[in-house]
C-alpha cells in the first residue's frame, strides 16, 4: 500500500486509526500534502474534502457529535489552523472528540519571513484537552517511542471520560508530494481502566441526609439520548420532592418532568419563586439555554448543588456548588434509587406540574389568536416535523423560540451550545447528515445564521436527507427580543444587521431545491410535502416573517399566558 515517504505522518495516522478515528475531513493545501496523501491511501479512513477551514472543522463536530467517536479535520499551515478555533472552542465546551491536525513549517523557518507562516505549537492550548508537536520524520526508536506515547496519551484525553478536542501540530519540510510503500507499525494503545461507581459509606450518610430535604430539583442541560438516564431519572422523580426539569437539549423527556422552563418562570410571581426556591439543585450535562432559570436560581440560591459528571467538575454556574460527583449522570441516579432513605412528601413537584398543566392547557387557545409572526410559524413547524428525526437547531432566537414548545420523544435535538455562536450551525448539521445518512436531518436557522455559514452547502455531501427551514426576519430577530438593544437608535443598523437578502441564490448555486412562503396558510400547505422523502434532493424553505409584529406577539404569547393560566 503506498503513503506518504515521510514515516512521521505515517505513523501518526496509524495512531489515529488505532484509536478509533474512521473520518476525516481535509481542506486542500500544499503544507499538509503527505497528510492528506497518507489519509487517503489508508484503507479504513474515510476522507471528505471541504475547502474552507472554519466549515470543514464545524462540519467533522456534527459527525464526531453523531458518531461519538473521534473525527480528524486537516489543514495546510499559517491562516489556515486559525479557521478552526471556533469549531474547537464549540468542541471544548460541548465535550465532543474533535481530532485537529494541522501541517506546519519546519521550525527554523517560523518568525523568518516563510510564507504562510506563524507560531502554530499552542496555539490552540487553552481550549484543547492535549496538543503535540511532531516531525515528519522519526531517526531512532526513542523518537518513535515518543510520538506513540504522546499521541496515545492525547487520544485518552480527548476521548476519555471527559471527552474534548485535541491538537497534532505536524512540522513538515519539502519535498511534500513524494510517495513510499506504507511501513508497518505495531498498534500503540495506553489502556486507562474505571471501575463502576458507588458512593463510600462515608459518604452515604451526607448524601441522605441531603436526599431527605423537601425541595429538590434536577436540572438538566444539553445531553445525547440516552433512554437508560431516562428511566433512572424518572425513578427518582417518584419521589415527590424532587422536579426534574428539561430542555430540548437535554433529549430527555416525561409527563413527570418540566420541559418549558422559560414559559413556566414567566408566570411565577416573585413571591412564588421565593417559595419555589429548591433547597438541594442536582445538575446534569452541558449548557442549559435558558437565561431565566439561570437569574432565577442565582437570586433564589438553594442551600446545596451537586454536580454530576466527569466534565468541567468545578464549574459553578448558580454560585452554590457544594459537590462534585465525577461519574456518569446515569450511573449515579441509578446507585441513587438503590439508597434507602426516608422521602418527603411535600409535593414540591406536583406543585410546579400543577401550573405547567394549566399552561399547556392553554397553549392552543392562545396561539390561536396571534397573528402571523415568528412564534405562530415555529409552532406549525413543530406541528408538522416527522417522528424520528435529527432536529438541528442554530443559536440565537431559534434554539429559544423552540424551548416554548414540549419536545417530541422521537426526536433527537442537537444545537452547538458549547460556545452558542452562529457561525457554524448549518455546517455541523451538514457533517451530522453525512453521519447519519440514512436518517432524515432538519435544520432549523435563522437568516443571520445562515448566510454567514453558506459555505456549508458548497460541498459535494450536502445530500437529499437534509431539510432546511430558514426562518428569515430581515435580520437579527433576537435583538428585539432581548432587553436592552431594542431602545437604541443603533437597533437596526448595528445589532438587527437588517438586509434585503434571501436564500435563493444560495440554492441556486448548491443545486438545492428552493421554496419560499410568506403567510401561515401557505405554510400550512406546503410543510407536509417539504419532510417526505429521503435521499432525494435537499429542500429548503424560506418563511419570510414581520419583525416589527414578531416581538409584539411573543409579548402577547406570554401575557395571554399569564392572563389565563395561574388566574385560571
Amino acid at each position: 500500500m503506498k503513503s506518504t515517504n515521510k514515516i512521521g505522518v505515517q505513523l501518526l495516522v496509524s495512531q489515529c486509526v488505532s484509536h478509533g478515528m474512521r473520518n476525516v475531513v481535509i481542506s486542500p493545501g500544499s503544507r499538509n500534502a503527505p497528510l492528506s496523501i497518507a489519509f487517503d491511501e489508508h484503507n479504513d479512513v474515510n476522507c471528505y474534502v471541504i475547502h474552507d477551514e472554519r466549515s470543514a472543522a464545524f462540519f467533522a463536530l456534527g459527525m464526531a457529535q453523531q458518531l461519538g467517536e473521534p473525527v480528524g479535520v486537516v489543514c495546510t499551515s499559517g491562516s489556515a489552523p486559525l479557521n478552526y478555533y471556533p469549531a474547537i472552542a464549540e468542541a471544548y465546551y460541548q465535550c465532543i472528540p474533535l481530532v485537529v491536525i494541522t501541517a506546519d513549517r519546519p521550525l527554523h523557518w517560523i518568525d523568518q519571513g516563510d510564507g504562510q507562516t506563524i507560531r502554530q505549537e499552542g496555539v490552540f492550548d487553552k481550549h484543547v484537552k492535549y496538543s503535540c508537536n511532531f516531525s515528519d520524520y522519526i531517526n531512532d526508536d526513542k523518537e518513535q517511542w515518543y510520538m506513540e506515547r504522546e499521541s496515545a496519551i492525547a487520544f485518552n484525553e480527548g476521548n476519555g471520560n471527559w471527552k474534548g478536542p485535541i491538537h497534532f501540530n505536524v512540522s513538515i519540510s519539502e519535498p511534500l508530494y513524494d510517495t513510499s510503500e506504507k511501513s508497518d507499525f505495531p498498534k500503540r494503545e495506553i489502556q486507562l481502566i474505571s471501575g463502576e461507581f458507588h458512593f463510600s459509606s462515608k459518604h452515604v450518610p451526607i448524601i441522605t441526609s441531603h436526599l431527605e430535604r423537601k425541595k429538590i430539583l434536577v436540572l438538566c442541560g444539553q445531553l445525547i439520548k440516552d433512554e437508560a438516564l431516562n428511566r433512572e431519572l424518572e425513578i427518582f422523580s417518584e419521589n415527590s420532592s424532587v422536579l426534574v426539569i428539561t430542555e430540548n437539549t437535554s433529549n430527555l423527556s416525561s409527563s413527570r418532568f418540566i420541559n418549558c422552563i422559560d414559559r413556566f418562570l414567566n408566570a411565577m410571581t416573585e413571591q412564588e419563586k421565593e417559595d419555589f426556591r429548591p433547597e438541594l439543585l442536582i445538575t446534569i450535562g452541558g449548557a442549559v439555554v435558558s437565561k431565566k432559570i439561570k437569574t432565577f436560581l442565582r437570586e433564589y440560591k438553594p442551600d446545596f448543588c451537586w454536580k454530576i459528571g466527569f466534565e468541567f467538575p468545578f464549574m459553578d454556574t448558580y454560585q452554590c456548588l457544594s459537590h462534585s460527583f465525577q461519574t456518569e449522570p446515569k450511573s449515579f441516579f441509578k446507585e441513587v434509587n438503590r439508597l434507602i432513605f426516608n422521602r418527603s412528601q411535600s409535593n414540591y413537584a406536583g406543585r410546579w406540574n400543577s401550573i405547567d398543566f394549566k399552561i399547556q392547557d392553554k397553549i392552543e387557545l392562545v396561539l390561536g389568536k396571534l397573528e402571523y409572526s415568528d412564534i405562530t410559524v415555529f409552532h406549525e413547524i413543530i406541528q408538522n416535523l416527522p417522528d424520528e428525526v435529527n432536529l438541528h437547531m442554530a443559536n440565537s432566537s431559534v434554539v429559544r423560540y423552540m424551548q416554548l414548545f414540549d419536545p417530541s420523544r422521537s426526536i433527537s435535538y442537537c444545537c452547538n451550545r458549547g460556545t452558542s455562536g452562529i457561525d457554524g450551525s448549518s455546517s455541523s448539521a451538514v457533517g451530522a447528515s453525512v453521519a447519519n445518512a440514512s436518517q432524515l436531518n432538519v435544520l432549523i436557522s435563522g437568516d443571520i445564521s445562515f448566510l454567514y455559514d453558506s459555505n456549508a452547502f458548497f460541498n459535494p455531501y450536502v445530500g437529499g436527507n437534509l431539510r432546511i427551514i430558514v426562518i428569515n426576519n430581515s435580520g437579527g430577530g433576537i435583538f428585539r427580543i432581548i432587553p436592552g438593544p431594542s431602545s437604541t437608535k443603533q437597533l437596526e443598523k448595528y445589532f438587527e444587521a437588517t438586509h434585503n437578502m434571501n436564500a435563493k441564490g444560495i440554492c441556486d448555486a448548491g443545486d438545492i431545491e428552493y421554496l419560499a412562503v410568506s403567510t401561515i396558510d401557505e405554510l400550512k400547505d406546503e410543510l407536509p410535502g417539504f419532510f417526505e422523502g429521503n435521499n432525494d434532493k435537499t429542500k429548503l424553505v424560506e418563511i419570510f416573517t414581520p419583525k416589527e409584529v414578531n416581538v409584539k406577539m411573543l409579548n402577547e404569547f406570554f401575557n395571554q399566558l399569564n392572563a389565563t393560566s395561574l388566574k385560571s
